[in-house]
């Protein structure tokens, strides 16, 4: 057979496995391995498998994974999430929808120490939920918050899918984490205008809470130092220097753990749902990168990364309207399957893409996560949905997507800016080299 033609039994073999519902990684190494020995042979196939698993097991780059989701359970343990959340609820929680926007400042807070979208969703889903139902906001409102802010759990630096991003892509992590700082501030401050604009229009959905005298505030902004000490060690060590990825992951994972320990909070058995949290999410994205990397070997050396750039560029499409198409196959995907799935399943169609349309690698780690992440919150499926869904099953899947509109014109606004102002993206990485 054709290499083309084996490359599409391959695609097609790989989605139909991820309908019957095997786990994403193995598929893409299943689908991968056999397509790359249908070209090249089943004993390279099994040397590029086994030189695959021990290369991403091996690779320190990629500890900072384990080690940022470790600081996260541990945070989580120490009873950070609710600091965080009271911190931005003592600010703004007297304004009308003051509990909404306390959320979205928490989810970025939160993203920025975790590192994952559907974790800052349930997380702050058990804090804030409660605490906005009782204040008399309406379900759809508090939940599509909730989804959509923790959507900037994958945005908010560090994080785990802009590590994986560059180690795929060969790009330099800090690059990354510059490059998604000010997409996130703008990510957060659409968040808050959709909010303005939402309870102006239905008032009765966010009412307001009561001023919060500034000696309280100074009091939880006191109380409140433990996660402010983490971020300061761990974001300002790695932008001052004083740190590696990996270190800073390593240093802010061991002081969650102390926090957690002095705070009494750490129970042996909660100890151990921290370690085996993290091995369990660990191991599920280290086998979905093996299989991204393997099932990448396959499709390269099948030409279609080739024969897609050379077709596309043929049809002499504007530029804009490629970048349209790609991501609305994103919202798709992002809706269907796991932000790091998505995106290896597709990079090594697409990054050779962008390359030859004479976009950065770097500006499209940054939208290519912002258009997944919006795919997370995109009906009919959206996977942050879901979360909170389980973490409030009392709350019917259609009020929480009903809750999300107003947070999805946000993002496609904000989608629209970074697009058009790429600098936006490119600043701060070109300012630091």
């Amino acid at each position: 057979m054709e290499p083309l033609t084996i490359a599409s039994l391959g695609i097609t073999a790989l989605f139909l496995l991820i309908v019957l519902q095997v786990p994403i990684g193995i598929a893409m190494i299943t689908a991968g391995t056999i397509g790359f020995g249908l070209l090249s042979g089943f004993g390279p196939a099994v040397s590029i498998l086994a030189t695959e698993t021990s290369s991403v097991i091996s690779n320190v780059d990629l500890a900072v994974i384990p080690l940022f989701l470790l600081m996260g359970n541990f945070a989580t343990s120490s009873g950070l999430s609710s600091d965080i959340y009271n911190l931005a609820y003592v600010f703004v929680g007297h304004r009308r929808g003051g509990l909404a926007l306390a959320t979205i400042a928490g989810c970025g807070f939160f993203g920025s120490i975790c590192g994952s979208s559907p974790a800052t969703a349930a997380t702050l889903g058990r804090v804030a939920l409660p605490e906005m139902l009782s204040r008399k906001y309406s379900p759809d409102f508090a939940t599509g918050c909730i989804a959509a802010g923790g959507t900037l759990g994958s945005l908010v630096p560090p994080s785990v899918i802009l590590i994986i991003y560059a180690n795929i892509a060969e790009e330099f992590i800090i690059d990354l984490f510059l490059a998604a700082i000010i997409p996130a501030i703008i990510s957060i401050a659409t968040y808050f205008i959709a909010i303005a604009i939402y309870v102006r229009i239905k008032p009765q959905a966010g009412p307001a809470g009561k001023l919060t005298a500034w000696a309280d505030r100074l009091k939880v902004m006191f109380s409140s130092w433990r996660v402010i000490f983490i971020l300061a060690v761990v974001v300002g060590g790695i932008y001052g220097g004083v740190f590696t990825v990996t270190e800073a992951a390593a240093f802010g994972a061991m002081l969650a753990l102390a926090f957690a320990a002095f705070s009494r909070n750490l129970t042996w058995e909660v100890f151990w749902q921290s370690l085996t949290g993290t091995a369990v999410t660990s191991a599920m994205i280290y086998v979905i990168i093996i299989g991204g990397n393997v099932f990448s070997y396959f499709i390269t050396i099948s030409g279609v990364p080739h024969i897609l750039v050379e077709t596309i560029t043929s049809l002499q499409l504007p530029t804009f309207m490629i970048l349209l198409l790609l991501m609305v196959i994103y919202l798709i995907l992002g809706s269907i399957l796991d932000t790091v799935a998505a995106m290896l399943i597709t990079l090594p169609f697409v990054l050779p893409l962008i390359v030859s349309l004479g976009y950065s690698p770097i500006w499209w780690g940054i939208i290519n996560v912002v258009v997944i992440e919006i795919g997370m919150i995109t009906p009919p499926i959206g996977l942050n949905v879901f979360v909170l869904q389980g973490v409030a099953p009392d709350i019917p899947l259609k009020t929480i997507f009903k809750g999300i509109i107003p947070f999805l014109c946000a993002d496609f606004v904000r989608l629209a800016i970074l697009v058009s102002f790429p600098a936006l993206i490119m600043w701060l990485p070109n300012m630091f080299k």
